[in-house]
This record gives C-alpha cells, sequence and structure tokens, in this order.
C-alpha cells in the first residue's frame, strides 16, 4: 500500500467536520485514514493508483456521504518528500519574514511562464511540475498571493504553507 496526502481546498472547521471526512475516505475504500489539521488535508493508504483516480473516489465519496464536495488533489507521501528535500526556495533571496507556500495544481501549467511573477509584494518563484513555489510578506491586506495565483492558474488550485507540506509529508511516511 502507498500512503498518499489528500489536499481539499476550501475546508475548515467550520464547513467541514474532521471525522466526517474521515469517515468518507474510508467510505471510498482507503485505509490508514487520518486528518491533519482541521484544514482539509487526508493522509491515507490505497493500493498505487494515478492521483487522479482517487480524486474522483475521495470526491465521489465525499458527495455521498456530506452532500457536498471539496476539490481534491492528491499527492503520493514520498513525492511530498522529494519536495521538501530539494527545497526549490534555497536558490532566491526571500526576506527573513517571508512565508513560503506551495500551490498544488491538478496538471502542470501549458503555458511556461516568465518567473519570478510578483504582485503586491507576492512572488511566484518556481513551477515544477503540478506544484507552484510562492512566497510573500505579510502585510494588512491579507493573502494577496492568492490573487496571483488565482489569475495565473485559476481557481482548480489548492495552496498549503510550507510548514503544513512538511507535517503532512511527515504523517504520509
Amino acid at each position: 500500500m502507498t500512503r498518499y496526502v489528500a489536499f481539499l481546498r476550501g475546508v475548515s472547521p467550520m464547513n467541514a467536520k474532521m471525522p466526517e471526512l474521515k469517515r468518507c475516505f474510508e467510505a471510498a475504500g482507503f485505509s490508514d485514514v487520518k486528518t491533519l489539521l482541521s484544514s482539509g488535508n487526508v493522509v491515507f493508504s490505497a493500493r498505487a493508483a494515478a492521483a487522479r483516480t482517487l480524486e474522483r473516489k475521495a470526491e465521489a465519496a465525499m458527495t455521498k456521504e456530506l452532500g457536498r464536495t471539496f476539490q481534491t488533489l492528491v499527492r503520493p507521501g514520498s513525492a511530498l518528500r522529494d519536495l521538501l528535500e530539494a527545497d526549490p526556495y534555497a536558490e532566491f533571496r526571500l526576506p527573513a519574514n517571508a512565508k513560503r507556500v506551495v500551490t498544488f495544481l491538478r496538471e502542470p501549467p501549458k503555458a511556461r511562464l516568465s518567473l519570478p511573477l510578483e504582485f503586491d509584494g507576492a512572488r511566484i518563484v518556481a513551477v515544477n511540475g503540478s506544484e507552484v513555489f510562492s512566497a510573500y510578506v505579510p502585510s494588512p491586506r491579507g493573502a494577496v498571493f492568492m490573487t496571483v495565483i488565482e489569475k495565473t492558474f485559476g481557481t482548480e488550485v489548492t495552496t498549503r504553507t510550507w510548514e503544513t507540506v512538511r507535517k503532512c509529508a511527515a504523517a504520509a511516511a
């Protein structure tokens, strides 16, 4: 069995309870299911399969069990550990207080981007396959990095902090 992490878009304790999400993933046939951080991160085991297949199974189970679904993006735990080890931020000079975020896409962007892309203190610094690496300095304007992410890649994405990705990868070990 392979360990995976599902990143669900738009989940918060206000709109989904973690025990309910856990039951959905179990109903989808996944095992050793664990939710992490109450923000739509689900670690589970399954037979090796394409990420899109696992995403569809999870989304179908949420529709059946919850009457709604959250966009789901799945990555093998090993891929997350490789991503962390490669540290795509290492080659960039980021301010000491910069927050690092990873945006997960369903598939790599079709168009080549001229990077870094910047908007109001937020920068997309790298794209590696279906992952986008951004950094921003917190400001009173809030999460402006999401503006540049959504303008560039659309809304069929989900984003996590570098630290959340680290915790998810460790939980999937």
